[in-house]
């Protein structure tokens, strides 16, 4: 993938400008990349916490040519990414579906995957978000978040993860979108995922909760969870939360 790029020094939301970017004709490639988030985003409308230069804060726009069903693959793609990313860091990451990037079980990264209509067909934006530093994380993600430098003992530029990232998401997405690519991102994701199978977890969707164990991912990277009735309920957008036993 040949990558452009569009750098601010603050920006709103770098996901809002890749959308933006996006329905103004923006070719698949370019990325927006920024020291600051002032509306950062996460899933579910949540804020992205991102003081300057205490993450790295990047969206791209692609224009993929799969079928809309397999769209969510390149969520999993992306979390491969920023796993390879970290663990060339010496980190041991985790990712916990479907977007979660973890150390130790707390969060270090994160994808916001979202799709718009252009004149040039459908477009899906890609924001990834590594939290670089935890010095001035409130108080309210401090004991679930944690950052590189809380991990490895130094600060790391963002410009390093950024070469680092946006190559192994150029490798990875080329895997989601060619012909039989589709199994074999299931086949990578899930042996970095600890969540993949056999974890006990709490699904919490719109009007439910669910309590199972996962059970693998369907072909369009869907989560199973089985309960304890052994009934296999398929979760395609929830909260995903691991249970410790008591």
């Amino acid at each position: 993938m040949n990558f452009t790029i569009l750098r601010f020094d603050s920006i709103d939301s770098t996901n809002a400008e890749a959308l933006k970017q996006a329905r103004r004709g923006a070719d698949e490639g370019l990325y927006i990349v920024a020291q600051q988030q002032t509306a950062g985003r996460g899933r579910h409308g949540r804020a992205w916490i991102s003081p300057r230069n205490a993450g790295l804060y990047l969206s791209v726009v692609l224009r993929p040519k799969i079928d809309a069903k397999y769209l969510p693959l390149i969520t999993l793609a992306s979390g491969i990414a920023v796993y390879e990313t970290l663990a060339g860091l010496g980190l041991k990451p985790d990712i916990k579906w479907p977007n979660d990037i973890l150390i130790n079980e707390k969060k270090i990264a994160g994808i916001l995957a979202e799709t718009t209509e252009t004149e040039m067909g459908l477009a899906v934006t890609v924001g990834i978000g590594i939290n670089l530093s935890s010095r001035n994380f409130p108080s309210t993600i401090a004991s679930t978040a944690t950052s590189i430098e809380a991990e490895i003992g130094r600060l790391v530029a963002s410009s390093e993860l950024e070469e680092s990232v946006t190559r192994f998401f150029g490798h990875f997405y080329e895997i989601v979108t060619a012909g039989d690519g589709q199994q074999k991102i299931l086949r990578e994701w899930r042996r970095r995922s600890s969540y993949f199978k056999g974890k006990s977890v709490r699904v919490t969707l719109e009007n439910e909760s669910i309590i199972g164990i996962t059970d693998g991912l369907e072909p369009n990277g869907a989560l199973r969870v089985r309960k304890d009735d052994g009934d296999v309920a398929i979760i395609h957008a929830g909260d995903v939360e691991r249970l410790r036993s008591t």
